[in-house]
């Protein structure tokens, strides 16, 4: 799924005629974590799914359609978009455990 987001947010970037960073900018995120979502490396597109809409003038049905095919049909959007959030929110939990763990280690906390 990260790979057709990717791929759909990179063709409406250069449809608009927008760098990365403007996009980054406007998504309050860095040039390097935006073009790991277009390159299909992270699925936190998932948590800027309302900005992404509003930047690309689109609906989040419009970005899983694939040229010449079927949309994927709102409830599977939805299913998965809660997902990918899901998926985002246990990475940094498990990302922030460690953190706390390693504070520990060193009689930070």
């Amino acid at each position: 799924m990260n790979i057709v987001v990717g791929n759909k947010l990179k063709e409406l970037r250069k449809i608009k005629n927008l760098s990365q960073e403007q996009v980054a900018d406007y998504l309050c995120i860095s040039q390097s974590a935006y073009a790991r979502i277009e390159s299909g490396e992270s699925h936190s597109w998932a948590s800027h799914i309302l900005k992404i809409c509003t930047i690309f003038e689109i609906t989040p049905e419009e970005l899983f359609h694939l040229d010449g095919q079927k949309n994927i049909s709102s409830g599977e959007t939805i299913y998965q978009l809660s997902e990918d959030i899901i998926e985002q929110y246990e990475e940094k939990i498990k990302e922030l455990r460690k953190v706390i763990k390693d504070l520990k280690k060193r009689g930070k906390v």
